[in-house]
């Protein structure tokens, strides 16, 4: 007789980086851009966390699990991965 075991485990990697924003510059992107927000200014300027964030995240250890309960605003339960950022000085925060 034989018999098939078999398992699905996830595991995820976590990561965050701190990054300084110019408030002059990010002053100057909501004049140019009336319906800006902090969202759209990390997004179109990606450059500044990426290299730094996929850099940790590659150290980073295995975790098990999605990941999904164990941060705040993780929730995306059907997405292979999330981005979000927290900005305490102007109480914002969100998904990119």
């Amino acid at each position: 007789m034989k018999v098939t075991i078999q398992t699905r485990q996830v595991y995820h990697k976590y990561a965050e980086v701190e990054i300084n924003v110019c408030d002059d510059d990010y002053n100057d992107y909501l004049i140019n851009n009336a319906h800006g927000n902090l969202t759209d200014y990390l997004f179109e300027r990606d450059h500044l966390y990426t290299d730094e964030i996929a850099f940790k995240c590659c150290k980073s250890e295995y975790e098990l699990g999605s990941g999904v309960h164990e941060y705040t605003g993780m929730n995306e339960t059907e997405s292979d991965s999330e981005w979000r950022y927290e900005c305490k000085e102007l109480n914002t925060g969100g998904h990119l």
